[in-house]
C-alpha cells in the first residue's frame, strides 16, 4: 500500500492529465454530433477489421476439414460420372463407351480419410505416411487415392499411422486398363519424372489413342474399377516385341498431395472370392 501511495504522489501530475483528457473526450464526443459520427464510423471501422482478421484465422483453420470433404466429394463425383457413362452405353450399346457391369460405385466401398504426413519424391523406392492406423480400419494391401486419382497401396500399419507405398515406387505394380476400351496391363514407374509412369503388356490388337484415359480395371483386390490413373502421351512397342508400353501422365500430383482416401477393400475381396468360386465351378463342370 505504502509503495502504491508513494507511486501516485510521484505521478499525481500525469493521473490528473489523464482523468482531464478522458473528460474532455467523453464531453467532445457525447455532446457534439459531428465528432461523435467520426467517432463512431472510427470505431465501427476499426471493429470490422479485427472481426474481419478473426474470420481469415478461422477460414484457414478450417480448411483442412475442407479439404478431406472435398477429396471424397471428388472421388464420388468420379464415379457417378462413369455411372452415367455406363447407363448411357446401355441405352445407346455405343461401345465406345464403357460396358454395362464393369465397374461399381465407389460409394458403395468404405473411406477412410486420411492426410499426408510424410512424402518422398526423390527415392527409387519412395513412401508416403499417413495419419490413420488399424484403430481407424486401416489394414495391410488397402488401396489408397485422392480426387484425382491412384495413390498408392497400404504396405504396414500401426494403430495410428500407415505406410504407403505408392505409384512413384519401383516395387509398385497397379493393374489397370484404357477406359472405355478394356484392354488391360501393368502400371510401373521406372524414377525420374514424377508425372510419369508407364502401362505394360497391352495386346499388340488393341485399338487406342493418345489422350484416352488410363484407371484401374477392378480384377485386383486392391482398387475398384474405375479410378484415374493417368492420360496417354507415348506408344512404344514392348522390347520383344509382342505387346505395346504405354507412356502416361499421372492424374496424381504428388508434389501436391495432402489429402487422401483409404479405400475399405473387404467388398472388393469378397467380390473376388465369389468370382473365383463360381469359376472354379465352372471348371469341375467341364471335367465331369
Amino acid at each position: 500500500m505504502r509503495n502504491l501511495l508513494a507511486f501516485l504522489a510521484k505521478y499525481n501530475h500525469w493521473m490528473v492529465f489523464i482523468l482531464l483528457e478522458t473528460i474532455s473526450a467523453i464531453l467532445l464526443f457525447q455532446y457534439n454530433s459531428y465528432q461523435g459520427s467520426v467517432w463512431f464510423t472510427s470505431a465501427n471501422a476499426v471493429a470490422g477489421k479485427a472481426l474481419g482478421a478473426k474470420a481469415k484465422i478461422e477460414s484457414f483453420f478450417s480448411l483442412s476439414k475442407v479439404n478431406e470433404e472435398l477429396t471424397l466429394r471428388n472421388l464420388y463425383l468420379e464415379q457417378q460420372a462413369k455411372t452415367l457413362a455406363e447407363k448411357l452405353t446401355e441405352a445407346t450399346k455405343d461401345s465406345d463407351w464403357m460396358r454395362s457391369g464393369q465397374f461399381e460405385i465407389l460409394k458403395a466401398y468404405q473411406l477412410i480419410p486420411a492426410k499426408v504426413v510424410s512424402n518422398s519424391l526423390n527415392s527409387p523406392d519412395n513412401l508416403i505416411t499417413i495419419n490413420k492406423g488399424t484403430s481407424d480400419g486401416v489394414e495391410q494391401d488397402m488401396g489408397v487415392a485422392c480426387g484425382s486419382g491412384v495413390v498408392g497401396v497400404v504396405y504396414m500399419a500401426s494403430a495410428h499411422y500407415a505406410v504407403v507405398i505408392p505409384v512413384l515406387n519401383l516395387q509398385s505394380k497397379i493393374s489397370c486398363r484404357i477406359r472405355g476400351r478394356e484392354y488391360f496391363g501393368y502400371l510401373s514407374w521406372e524414377g525420374g519424372d514424377t508425372q510419369t509412369a508407364f502401362v505394360d503388356d497391352v495386346p499388340r490388337h488393341a485399338h487406342f489413342k493418345l489422350n484416352e484415359w488410363v484407371e484401374t480395371n477392378g480384377f485386383s483386390s486392391v482398387f475398384p474399377p474405375g479410378i484415374s490413373v493417368g492420360k496417354i502421351m507415348h506408344v512404344y512397342n514392348s522390347p520383344d516385341g509382342l505387346s505395346y508400353r504405354l507412356q502416361v501422365r499421372l492424374s496424381t500430383d504428388f508434389s501436391r498431395l495432402r489429402d487422401v482416401c483409404v479405400i475399405d477393400n473387404r467388398q472388393i475381396k469378397e467380390r473376388l472370392e465369389v468370382l473365383r468360386a463360381a469359376q472354379d465351378s465352372l471348371k469341375l463342370r467341364e471335367e465331369q
